[in-house]
């Protein structure tokens, strides 16, 4: 297939490849465009996105040189300026300090995972396209795990029955899962309407779409949330605590807000309901209130997630709205 994309008001359109090449008048603004084969566009903004980061980060390299990942001794680097998508700033310990405190306080030993904090990868951006996007794509994250589960090293992805825009968003997305070398082939066959992805078996690879993807995308959407309105915040993905019992317990996304409010959210894309005295009792031995344990549950719908919020001590939300709860709490 090839697009239409115009370069005055930015209207995108899939179009029939025979246009490719072609100039053609803007459906919305009637200004002539371009129409392209949508691969090699695709390639192309790729290659300007990643040539851009890389001036980017040189432009910052020269005007505070050796302050483009850390910060000054005994500073904390603030969160409006970390490029989010692209860096290893959330990993230093002055970071996430407030946390530890926080956490020392309260007689719980601390381990971070500085490691999950790195987002020089592809992890936080597949994330976010593939959470941002969930309810067309989730066909391709269901059918990579069912072949996953039964050892298969390709999954099918049959298209046949959807619209042209369905279609074109989940073909993009597998191009991008390929470009990003999360399957290791992509091949769509334009005649059957079946795209085939043969699998990574890295466990990284694995892990990320059997459910970590989740707790990416909702690292980074919390993220971009503070930074847009200059909250400050402190934040970590996966740390280890352990209680004076003994009992070890892996977080999934922690953050404090203003030194102040903690917010735990523990990320599910499975079953959870055998979880919840889990989170329940995780929350009192941590002194939560009310609202500041959330648990994202994929697809719950309205009538449940009040019907939970009404029976537990803790919170519940989907991956649509969780951020309105999140808004709650940090007022």
């Amino acid at each position: 297939m090839a697009v239409f994309l115009c370069g005055k008001c930015g209207h995108v359109r899939e179009v029939s490849s025979e246009y490719i090449g072609r100039s053609v008048a803007c459906p919305q603004c009637k200004q002539a465009g371009a129409v392209h084969d949508t691969v090699r566009l695709f390639e192309r903004l790729i290659g300007e996105y990643r040539t851009q980061r890389t001036e980017l980060r040189e432009l910052r390299a020269k005007l505070a040189p050796g302050e483009a990942v850390r910060p000054p001794a005994g500073e904390r680097l603030p969160l409006p300026e970390i490029d989010i998508h692209n860096t290893r700033a959330l990993a230093d310990p002055r970071q996430f300090e407030p946390i530890v405190s926080w956490f020392k306080k309260r007689r719980v030993q601390f381990d971070a995972n500085q490691r999950a904090m790195d987002t020089t990868g592809f992890f936080d951006e597949i994330a976010v396209q593939l959470g941002d996007g969930y309810e067309t794509l989730k066909l391709v994250i269901n059918q990579i795990r069912y072949a996953q589960r039964r050892g298969f090293s390709a999954a099918k992805i049959t298209l046949s029955r959807m619209d042209e825009e369905v279609i074109a968003a989940i073909t993009n997305f597998c191009r991008a899962l390929h470009q990003y070398s999360f399957v290791a082939k992509y091949f769509y066959n334009k005649d059957d309407r079946v795209a085939w992805l043969t699998l990574q078996t890295t466990p990284e690879i694995v892990k990320f779409f059997n459910g970590e993807w989740l707790e990416w995308y909702v690292f980074m959407k919390l993220l971009a949330f503070f930074r847009e309105r200059r909250i400050p915040a402190a934040c970590l993905r996966n740390p280890v605590v352990t209680f004076p019992n003994e009992d070890v317990n892996e977080l999934d996304v922690f953050f404090l807000v203003d030194n102040r409010i903690p917010l735990l959210i523990e990320c599910k894309t499975g079953e959870f309901r055998q979880d919840i005295e889990k989170y329940t009792r995780l929350a009192k031995r941590l002194s939560l209130e009310k609202g500041q344990l959330l648990v994202c549950a994929i697809g719950l719908d309205e009538k449940q997630i009040q019907g939970f919020n009404s029976m537990y001590g803790v919170t519940f939300a989907n991956e649509t709205n969780f951020l309105e709860h999140v808004q709650r709490i940090a007022a």
